[in-house]
């Protein structure tokens, strides 16, 4: 039985090897993510940036300068700022929906390629910015490339995966969305340094150069083999696919699997209709929790607002970039490690460990700033270190685990009638939540002041719990083989019932 085979034995009935073919497509496939990650990067930096707040937001830029009564926690408190950093995200939601289509009727590659275009106009509007209007336009089109590449990058890497490379090679995603960010703090902190205050400039357009990588290479990568036996009957170019990207002629067990998958998600009705029935219910919660949980973990708001952050803490303009800068180190180190060991270690693993670091940080540095910050008060700089450390511990936590692993599991546990629809639940929901997280989290600093760190802890250890309660172990299962663990699993199997097993051993009939 291929299902318990799998199972039993990582999934090494299938040939193969890592190929350089295989490397070079993911790595175009992923400047979706490097650009991303960017995005979050480069507009947390320009809105500490004061020829930036001068320029757009006035009263912001005269409030900070000015107002010695208010906050600490209130100084950048405005809709307007937020709604430059959110509305890229707001887009994203929207035009999710959209990719959602194109990716399951065209294939992964024209969502790439869309995701690429609309990068490039984006990037060119918001350098060229001369008022609001064509900031938040520009912010939109980056959006809506957001979108398109959010909904094919996790699954392109996933499908394009061997099972027992899938956690290492789909993690590739977070680790360049990580690198993404990175860069963008390196270049806000090296342009916020140019004399005339035009540095901002730079620091938006310059993404201009990987949304024309991933134009460009778009233009040739290969389809995944799932996307394209989905759309097509023609084994033999599916085959030859196969056996470039693996490396091995022998990719028959591997195709077989591919077929039946195929038949089984063309005999029945709409995916969007699909994935709501009951034997899909796991892989719905799933697709719903672990955006969910990732965007409140608070790692897009420490992307966003971590310069206003460590400004809010005393440090300088130039201190709070490099600070920034160095937390992106962090993320992108932790993440390669994650990498490295997911495939030995299984992703449950890394879920606890993560879950503990960031619940302890949160924890100290929530009890830092209501102990020594206040409303008026500056933090000592030995005090400021200490919150600077545990953002960066916090952030390790998150780059072993809900970083990486959000992203992995639903792109990995969807069987191929409902992927794609799948996918997008994941990305709408990922969206709407960034949304209404990077809208409210300045208004919310303002009002809850360090008890937002407290709330945040609190949803860390809900989190924690949801994964050891619900989440079953993925690693080495293939991803066509995927729906095993969940009648195998303690409380998923009284959801999934007869139904499923029936689904399931239809496709070992047909193997």
């Amino acid at each position: 039985m291929a299902v318990g085979f799998a199972i039993a034995n990582g999934g090494s009935q299938y040939n193969g090897r890592i190929t350089s073919y295989l490397v070079l497509s993911c790595l175009v496939a992923t400047m979706g993510a490097f650009i991303f990650g960017y995005d979050i990067g480069v507009s947390g930096g320009v809105t500490s940036m004061e020829p930036f707040l001068e320029k757009f937001f006035r009263k912001i830029y005269k409030r900070m300068k000015e107002d010695t009564k208010i906050s600490n926690y209130c100084k950048f408190d405005s809709q307007f700022l937020t709604l430059f950093t959110s509305s890229l995200y707001l887009a994203g939601l929207v035009s999710s929906f959209c990719a959602s289509f194109v990716t399951d009727t065209f294939g992964r590659k024209p969502s790439l390629l869309a995701g690429g275009v609309s990068f490039l106009a984006g990037a060119a509007l918001n350098a060229a910015a001369l008022n609001m209007y064509m900031l938040i336009i520009g912010r939109v089109l980056l959006g809506i490339g957001v979108g398109f590449t959010n909904q094919a990058v996790p699954l392109y890497l996933s499908e394009m995966s061997l099972p027992n490379h899938r956690g290492a090679i789909s993690n590739g995603f977070q680790l360049s969305l990580g690198i993404g960010f990175f860069l963008a703090n390196l270049v806000n902190y090296a342009t916020e340094k140019i004399r005339g205050g035009w540095g901002w400039r730079i620091s938006l357009g310059i993404v201009a150069i990987p949304a024309a990588i991933l134009t460009v290479g778009a233009l040739f990568l290969p389809d995944t083999p799932s996307s394209f036996i989905q759309r097509s009957n023609d084994h033999d170019k599916a085959r030859a696919i196969l056996r470039r990207i693996r490396g091995a002629t022998d990719v028959e067990t591997e195709l077989d699997d591919l077929v039946a998958a195929r038949d089984v998600a063309r005999s029945m009705e709409s995916p969007v209709k699909n994935i709501v029935k009951r034997r899909y219910r796991p892989q719905l919660v799933m697709a719903v929790a672990m955006p969910f949980f990732q965007i409140l973990t608070g790692i897009n708001v420490i992307g966003f607002y971590s310069p206003i952050l460590f400004r809010t803490l005393g440090l300088g303009e130039s201190a709070s970039l490099l600070s920034t800068l160095m937390t992106g180190v962090v993320g992108s180190t932790t993440t390669l490690i994650a990498i490295v060991i997911v495939d030995k270690v299984g992703r449950r693993f890394l879920f606890m460990l993560g879950g503990a670091v960031m619940f302890v940080c949160y924890v100290g540095v929530g009890g830092i700033m209501a102990a020594k910050l206040g409303d008026h008060n500056e933090l000592s700089k030995g005090y400021a270190y200490m919150v600077l450390a545990l953002v960066s511990l916090y952030v390790a936590g998150f780059g072993v685990s809900w970083g990486p692993l959000g992203w992995l599991i639903p792109s990995e546990i969807f069987p191929m009638e409902i992927r794609s629809a799948g996918q997008s639940v994941t990305v709408a929901v990922n969206f709407l939540f960034t949304f209404v997280v990077g809208q409210t989290f300045l208004a919310m600093m303002c009002r809850f002041k360090a008890g937002l760190f407290f709330f945040f802890g609190g949803w860390v250890a809900v989190m924690t719990i949801f994964v050891y309660l619900l989440l079953p172990e993925t690693k080495n299962i293939p991803i066509e083989q995927m729906e095993g663990i969940w009648r195998e699993h303690w409380f998923w199997k009284k959801i999934v019932g007869v139904d499923h097993k029936e689904l399931v051993n239809t496709r070992i009939d047909r193997e």
